[in-house]
């Protein structure tokens, strides 16, 4: 093809038909041009198709995190409000110390050295480079601040997480009642499926005590009180902080099956 239009070229120039030759070049240097800039529309196209792919695939996996960071929310949420429910039932014993149950105490004071905590799937989007694939601003902005918002809810996690293991355990150890807190925590169906999957309970047995001190005492001191009032106050703020969170993660998802649908 290139020896023919060198031969036209040629044959022309021979016959002094300047004009025609020059006539000839201008076209063969346009098609030149439009065959570049078809190839360059051509090989546009395969990278935004590429990129369109690639976009689809995030998409889709942002989906199924989200999804199962919303599972998982949902989870802790409820098993701060089983401590909730533990640590005000334990404040009205103490009000109303008559005739309180030792094993009912016991039980809801297990409940209280829980300490959920919210570990969502991180995408690496940010680092990666690969946010510019999104096309959705609103999305995108959302999934920049996506850590600072359970940044939050982490803090407040771990407050309370170190009350636990700081203050609460050890009253428990020091009153004498730790072993059959311990007890009751490991044979109470709530606690124990937060941690365990397909795994009896009686496997993971703790044995109680016999020198506990009598409900009275355990009710009367100042510190089980104190320890019931953080426990409602530090687990109310992480369920109302993973309210928030819950909200945005609906709102990401409502974006990112609406942009499925339309890719």
């Amino acid at each position: 093809m290139i020896n023919f239009f060198r031969n036209v070229r040629k044959r022309l120039l021979a016959e002094n038909k300047f004009s025609n030759y020059l006539l000839y070049a201008i076209g063969e240097i346009a098609l030149v041009m439009i065959g570049i800039l078809l190839a360059l529309a051509v090989n546009d196209w395969n990278e935004r198709r590429n990129d369109l792919d690639k976009e689809l695939q995030i998409l889709n996996q942002l989906k199924e995190e989200y999804e199962t960071n919303l599972i998982q929310l949902d989870q802790k949420t409820t098993h701060r409000r089983y401590i909730i429910q533990s640590a005000a039932k334990v404040i009205k014993y103490i009000d109303e110390p008559t005739n309180v149950d030792k094993e009912s105490l016991l039980s809801q004071l297990s409940v209280v050295i829980g300490d959920p905590t919210f570990n969502p799937v991180q995408n690496d989007l940010v680092n990666s480079g690969n946010l510019r694939l999104i096309a959705n601003e609103d999305l995108k902005g959302l999934i920049i601040t996506w850590p600072s918002n359970v940044a939050s809810l982490t803090e407040i996690e771990q407050i309370w997480s170190r009350t636990v293991w700081e203050y609460v355990v050890p009253n428990y150890i020091d009153i004498g009642i730790f072993r059959n807190v311990l007890h009751k925590w490991w044979n109470d169906e709530k606690n124990l499926k937060w941690i365990l999957e397909g795994i009896a309970s009686n496997q993971l047995e703790a044995s109680n005590s016999n020198k506990i001190p009598v409900t009275s005492e355990i009710l009367k001191n100042k510190e089980i009180e104190g320890i019931m009032s953080i426990a409602i106050s530090l687990n109310q703020a992480a369920n109302i902080q993973s309210q928030a969170i819950r909200k945005r993660i609906l709102e990401i998802l409502d974006i990112l099956n609406k942009e499925i649908i339309e890719k």
